[in-house]
């Protein structure tokens, strides 16, 4: 007990920022959900819907190797505050555009560019944030933490957005966001005080070669830049996946927006269970390892389970066993990283990382979409009743989707089997 009160005395100023950044991330969340479940209603499109995270991740790719130079140029609180600020305005002109009856699928496209922008100029400032507030010994017990808001989100999402659509409609999901995005701005602009460097807010090198730098470091860093294209590789299968969720879901006998929820739901409780675990976790001898064998267990059980199942039962076995160990895999990866990366290049380095590590991302998506719809849907649709492929994967919508599970099943375990070969990356 001792040793917990002394931990969080340590820890204050991180847990504030963590627990009402998250916060606002819960209501970004739970509106962020009820789009999906609207544009897919409106559309019943795999790919339209997709294309709500495209358009979220795309400037957030392109943009990205310049934000980390702009973030360690710039005063990280005033950023955080602009970026936050500027996401709320959007959020208050889509609640506009839907009290006027308006709201078309373009406006979110539009509103979620916007958004992605903004968070791929905060996202670095708030990890720098985070290393300079928080003492060195607990770097891996942030990833957990993080790992935890993360997980208890996806847990309380789908619960708290079907119950306020429910009572209130998606205005209500919009408000509780606008709230929620309150309470975190005031906390972090009149309590939390993040430590500055006296460079910051100079006019310093100049924007290209800031980016050079970040660039330079991981050709010099072989082992952290094989294990971002190791990530990148793992994005592109996820991201497939994460396109084809809720359209199976959605569209399967045995499917509903309640099913969606309960899936969900019992990834939100496995991570937030997983992240307890790997918080409270001595470090491994080797990271890498970790990392591979737990992302090589996701991929080999999840997707095969949702391929293969045709109830709510084993489509949440697989949520479980497909996420029980992936907090542990980010929480090693987010070590390794604060570990190894000096603090006056975090900023530039973990920009350039977003660059190359999420740039499959909205290309998984638009393919996940794609495939979905113009693939493997008609594919099934043109089987027999008979056919080995209808034994499997069943009949009818969304039996396509779980069809491309089946096959992300295989391309997952084919990514993590190559890169356990690469000697780059054992050396953390």
């Amino acid at each position: 007990m001792k040793n917990l009160i002394t931990s969080i005395q340590e820890m204050k100023i991180f847990l504030l920022l963590w627990i009402t950044q998250s916060f606002s991330g819960l209501g970004s969340a739970m509106t962020s959900y009820a789009l999906v479940i609207w544009s897919y209603s409106q559309k019943g499109s795999a790919l339209m819907t997709a294309l709500l995270m495209v358009s979220s991740y795309a400037p957030y790719v392109v943009f990205s190797i310049f934000a980390g130079a702009l973030s360690d140029r710039w005063n990280k609180k005033a950023t955080m505050l602009i970026c936050d600020s500027v996401a709320a305005l959007t959020t208050v002109v889509m609640l506009a555009l839907l009290g006027g009856g308006c709201l078309e699928i373009w406006h979110l496209y539009v509103i979620n560019a916007v958004n992605g922008l903004m968070n791929t100029v905060q996202q670095p400032a708030s990890e720098v944030a985070t290393t300079r507030v928080l003492p060195k010994k607990y770097y891996q017990k942030v990833g957990g933490l993080k790992y935890v808001s993360g997980s208890l989100n996806s847990v309380m999402t789908p619960i708290l957005a079907t119950a306020v659509l429910g009572l209130g409609g998606m205005e209500a999901v919009v408000v509780f966001d606008l709230f929620t995005f309150a309470m975190a701005f005031v906390t972090l602009a009149f309590v939390i005080r993040i430590p500055e460097n006296q460079e910051e807010g100079r006019a310093g090198e100049k924007l290209l070669t800031s980016a050079r730098r970040g660039i330079a470091y991981l050709k010099k860093e072989q082992g952290i830049f094989h294990l971002i294209l190791f990530l990148s590789a793992i994005n592109l299968v996820a991201s497939v996946y994460s396109a084809a969720f809720p359209a199976m879901i959605l569209s399967r006998e045995g499917g509903s927006e309640q099913v969606l929820g309960l899936v969900n739901t019992v990834i939100g409780l496995t991570t937030f269970a997983g992240s307890i675990l790997a918080s409270f976790m001595r470090a491994p001898k080797s990271r890498a390892r970790v990392i591979c064998n737990c992302l090589l267990f996701s991929m080999s059980t999840e997707n095969v389970l949702l391929a293969l199942g045709r109830s709510p039962f084993v489509w949440c076995l697989g949520g479980f066993l497909g996420w029980i160990a992936i907090p542990l895999m980010s929480t090693n990866l987010d070590a390794i990283l604060r570990l190894h990366v000096p603090e006056d290049m975090q900023g530039r380095v973990y920009s350039v990382r977003n660059s190359l590590q999420f740039f499959t991302i909205p290309v998984g998506y638009f393919l996940g979409g794609f495939l979905v719809d113009q693939v493997f849907e008609p594919i099934m649709a043109a089987r027999s009743a008979d056919s080995v492929l209808v034994r499997l994967f069943g009949s009818g919508k969304g039996s396509g989707a779980a069809f491309l599970f089946f096959v992300l099943a295989f391309a997952g375990i084919g990514v993590c089997l190559y890169f356990r070969r690469d000697s780059r990356i054992w050396k953390y």
